[in-house]
């Protein structure tokens, strides 16, 4: 039988299945030691990378390393999350209140992530029935860029209590750019074995056994017995 092309090997395979499952959202544990712009090309080459559709590639990185932007931010996220704490009451509230959600001024770097949502032109290839397929693929760079930082030994946060309107006017971001994401770089002393919020007991990981649908929707194997 003629081998598939582009293999690769088993050590290799291994590699990259390990920084998937050990790719972590880090909000605590970074170090003062600054990422070099050698590491962070790397990085931002590799979301680069990512597949878009059309080949669109509709995502800009805004890197801010200083420290006023950072307090800005960081002051953005705290209006921001003390209104989300609202929405909890009781044991629900005092575990909202207690996880740490951000690292904004503790990590070395930060990074917005923004999707431009005209680049291209009116007319994408393969966007014309799926508008928001620029946002996807926008996200495809972001999980680029986490893994090739957990490849590197560095973690990543991803703060999503923003209000990114606000966010646009400290970044001077264009009106017409979204900002999709707003991320915390840096090395760590340690990554969790667990993401925070299943330590925390927020919630757990599904079974993916649960989420594998055949043919249609609700056909799930009994993982017994291998079949619907």
């Amino acid at each position: 039988m003629k081998k598939a092309a582009g293999q690769f090997s088993r050590r290799e395979r291994d590699a990259v299945y390990r920084v998937m499952f050990e790719r972590r959202d880090v909000r605590r544990n970074f170090l003062p030691t600054a990422i070099s712009d050698e590491v962070m090309i790397r990085l931002l080459t590799a979301a680069h990378h990512a597949g878009s559709v059309g080949f669109m590639q509709p995502w800009d990185f805004v890197v801010i390393r200083d420290h006023a932007t950072k307090g800005a931010v960081k002051e953005l996220f705290l209006r921001a999350n003390a209104e989300a704490a609202t929405r909890y009451r009781g044991e629900r509230a005092a575990l909202y209140r207690g996880l740490k959600l951000e690292g904004i001024e503790e990590a070395p770097i930060n990074i917005a992530v923004t999707c431009s949502r005209q680049r291209g032109g009116p007319h994408v290839l393969g966007r014309s029935t799926v508008r928001d397929t620029d946002l996807y693929s926008t996200c495809c760079a972001i999980q680029n860029l986490w893994l090739a930082a957990r490849a590197e030994g560095i973690g990543v946060g991803w703060v999503s209590i923003l209000d990114h309107g606000a966010l646009k006017r400290v970044l001077g971001v264009p009106k017409p750019v979204k900002v999709l994401a707003y991320l915390c770089l840096g090395y760590v002393s340690e990554f969790a074995t667990q993401p925070d919020l299943e330590r925390a007991g927020w919630r757990e990981r599904i079974p993916v056994d649960q989420l594998i649908h055949y043919e249609s929707w609700g056909n799930i194997r009994d993982r017994h017995e291998g079949r619907p």
